[in-house]
């Protein structure tokens, strides 16, 4: 998400007023095996989710057939040292939102359980796109 910290949130300040914040709450362990279950295909940048978007064969790119490969910065011990270090800077800014009043949470694990709600806080905001047909 953005901002994830106090002075990204500030230089956010001076370009625009926010007037809606959301922070999905995540379980730890469901973020660090998500984003460990996450693999790529360097030349084109396909996304694999060995969990709920595997590819056909473990470990090949279902296009190319080419190797999948795992970034540094998914493997297990990256991961947990990642949310460490963003809940950490991550604090502050959930703080300064919520003191404006603009910061609405919602907690889960799973996203179609969690985007009813988010679908519901958004389009209580922000008015229907109509069509032509419909102006």
């Amino acid at each position: 998400g953005f901002p994830r910290t106090l002075g990204q949130a500030k230089a956010l300040d001076r370009i625009c007023e926010l007037d809606l914040v959301i922070s999905l709450n995540i379980p730890f362990e469901t973020l660090k095996d998500r984003l460990s279950a996450r693999w790529v295909h360097p030349a084109s940048g396909r996304v694999y989710n060995m969990d709920f978007n595997p590819p056909h064969v473990q470990g090949i790119d279902d296009l190319t057939g080419e190797p999948l490969v795992q970034r540094e910065d998914d493997k297990p011990e990256a991961v947990a040292a990642r949310l460490r270090k963003y809940k950490d800077a991550a604090k502050p800014v959930i703080e300064l939102y919520k003191s404006r009043g603009i910061l609405h949470s919602f907690s889960g694990t799973e996203t179609n359980k969690i985007w009813p709600y988010v679908y519901t806080l958004l389009s209580s905001k922000i008015p229907p796109v109509l069509s032509d047909e419909e102006n």
